[in-house]
């Protein structure tokens, strides 16, 4: 407090305001897309929108898992608590709605349906209840899924299987690169973590400029730069803007981890579709751990249930599809801040505090961090 006035807004850091600056002085206009829900959080959180000039635009790609999670796959996972399973999964998953409802509606039914932190939780959960048939609803990009392989070449009790809806980042981003009005990509700093930079290379040689950034307000704004810089040059590169923590080649150990037990598939996006070689499954010699293939038998009947009650939301009022894409803003959606809301989600989106929906609505009702300052 000053002479007892209301306190004054903290000074912006002098390399934040110097990045600030550099990102005002460009003339070049720029569309960039970000494919990460941690960074969407950081420019909703911090208003980020609401300092940059008119000729930069930052828009939301397909970054969250929960949100990129197939309708289907949910589906699978309900079936299978409904089958008499034990099914563990991340907190934000349990309020992901299939075609007809949720896991956590069908736990409030009395399904068998818990919470979990890691895989590692849910093999404890196993080995306690060696009555149950426990299955990991597994989800997420390249950062979660040498846990998940790590987890697999150990000796995981016989009754544990996982449901598997993994992704891969880089072919997601090429598609989006062929479909959508972009001019650059800002690329996910935990997913290169374990990747590296080089798997984004194919996108700059089609002449987007990317750069791989960190989290903190200061690497969004880092990455900004970074990408004016290409721009004014004329060239397109990978820039790494999170070098304390990527490397160009990523973690090998955990790539070797991940290829031992995973291989890759074509997989589905909510919201964009299949994605040829987008999606890792299990290989052959860890079938017996496949809950796809180990319960089929248990879930087809209660799959076609599902089926036969779907269309009980109104699917078609919610946009996602257009808001992972970077078609559409959430404002644009009438559910929006309505009959969609993240005590109540109605689409994906509004779910996970990585979706867009979600940070949109928490942080500003209206421009999701972008009103003019």
């Amino acid at each position: 407090m000053e002479n007892g006035n209301s306190p004054s807004k903290p000074a912006v850091p002098e390399l934040e305001k110097k990045l600030l600056e550099r990102i005002r002085g460009s003339k070049i206009p720029l569309r960039i897309m970000h494919v990460c829900g941690t960074h969407e959080r950081t420019i909703a959180k911090y208003g980020l929108r609401s300092v940059f000039p008119e000729n930069i635009e930052v828009i939301s790609g397909p970054g969250c898992p929960v949100c990129v999670t197939p309708e289907e796959d949910v589906n699978i996972a309900i079936a299978l608590a409904k089958s008499g399973a034990a099914v563990v999964t991340f907190g934000d998953m349990m309020r992901v709605p299939g075609s007809a409802e949720s896991l956590l509606e069908v736990k409030s039914e009395g399904a068998n349906v818990r919470m979990v932190y890691s895989i590692d939780d849910a093999i404890a959960f196993a080995e306690k209840k060696p009555e149950l048939e426990v299955v990991f609803f597994g989800i997420g990009f390249e950062t979660t899924v040498p846990a998940n392989a790590a987890a697999l070449l150990r000796n995981t009790p016989e009754n544990f299987s996982l449901l598997a809806s993994q992704k891969q980042t880089p072919p997601a981003i090429e598609l989006l690169a062929r479909d959508a009005d972009v001019d650059a990509f800002i690329a996910p700093g935990h997913v290169a973590t374990i990747i590296g930079t080089r798997p984004f290379e194919p996108l700059a040689e089609k002449g987007f400029p990317v750069v791989v950034s960190g989290f903190e307000a200061r690497d969004i704004l880092l990455g900004i730069n970074l990408l004016q810089t290409q721009a004014e040059e004329g060239i397109s590169r990978v820039d790494n803007g999170y070098p304390r923590a990527v490397k160009p080649e990523g973690n090998q150990i955990a790539i070797k981890i991940m290829e031992k037990v995973f291989e890759t598939s074509d997989s589905e996006w909510r919201g964009i579709g299949k994605i040829e070689n987008s999606g890792l499954v299990l290989r052959k010699e860890f079938e017996e751990k496949d809950a796809a293939k180990k319960h089929e038998d248990l879930y087809a009947s209660a799959l076609e249930d599902i089926r036969k009650k779907a269309g009980r939301k109104d699917k078609n009022r919610c946009i996602c599809a257009a808001i992972l894409t970077g078609k559409a803003k959430p404002p644009q959606c009438p559910n929006f801040g309505k009959d969609c809301t993240p005590k109540n989600p109605a689409g994906p989106c509004m779910v996970s505090q990585e979706g867009m929906c979600y940070n949109w609505f928490r942080y500003s009702r209206e421009e999701g961090g972008n009103r003019r300052a």
